[in-house]
């Protein structure tokens, strides 16, 4: 290719703006399964049984953790991949606040750790904007299907961040 004389061509977006372009992925891939919902019984459907077996679990397992894995293998990511909430919380990945792509986990007192887990979407000042599986409109951890969430952010105990 040839370029004029002083006029320097960048291929490169930058460590930065790569990390937003794959955040703004894994969004987009989260925003497409909204609208799925369980089917022929609890835990059960052909889409949510195509995340628990992304993470190794059978029809009938909670799906919320393997919800989130299979958004991010989806869009190219080795990890997170585990069905199982609280292990997506690992110190190394924490961070202190929500951004897009974070996940955030939900600490139910009566269990005594995290039970449920979304993806970050956006952050409106103290409000946190979620994609989730497993949930319904009420903000159940064991629900129907994908939705769109907001939850306040006191309302998060831990956020973590694969990117």
């Amino acid at each position: 290719m040839e370029r004029s004389p002083g006029v320097e061509i960048s291929t490169s977006v930058g460590l930065a703006g790569m990390e937003a372009l794959a955040a703004a992925r894994i969004v987009g891939i989260a925003e497409k399964q909204l609208g799925v919902r369980e089917q022929g019984g609890h835990n059960a459907g052909t889409q949510v049984e195509a995340y628990l077996r992304y993470v190794g679990l059978g029809k009938g397992h909670p799906w919320c953790a393997a919800f989130v894995s299979w958004v991010h293998g989806q869009a190219g990511f080795a990890q997170p991949r585990s069905g199982w909430s609280p292990s997506l919380f690992p110190t190394a990945r924490r961070i202190p606040r929500a951004k897009p792509a974070a996940l955030l986990g939900i600490y139910v007192g009566s269990l005594k750790r995290i039970a449920h887990v979304g993806l970050v979407t956006g952050v409106r000042q103290d409000w946190v904007e979620s994609i989730e599986g497993n949930t319904n409109p009420a903000g159940s951890r064991e629900g129907d299907g994908v939705y769109r969430r907001l939850r306040h952010r006191r309302a998060v105990s831990l956020y973590a961040y694969y990117l």
